[in-house]
């Protein structure tokens, strides 16, 4: 079902639309907006997966027992030792 609806646009914003749709690539400004739209769609999806991603990584971090935390100096030792054999050159 498609919705009519009026919308405002900065003079930026409407010629941006006018460019994009005078280079061709965007039938109207109409069908520009729509595909702005969906890439916000996409973008807030991608924004959840990552979010619950990330809860689960920390539940599980948390339910990790103290035994198996890595120390920090051991964590980060191939990386400092990149970096000084970097600085040598």
């Amino acid at each position: 079902m498609t919705v009519k609806t009026t919308l405002s646009f900065t003079d930026r914003h409407h010629r941006f639309l006018t460019e994009k749709v005078g280079q061709g690539v965007y039938a109207s400004q109409s069908a520009a907006v729509a595909a702005a739209l969906e890439q916000m769609i996409r973008d807030e999806e991608e924004r959840d997966i990552a979010r619950v991603a990330l809860a689960e990584e920390v539940r599980a971090r948390l339910a990790t027992p103290r035994a198996y935390f890595v120390d920090q100096d051991d964590a980060l030792a191939v990386a400092r030792a990149t970096l000084k054999a970097a600085r040598r050159v």
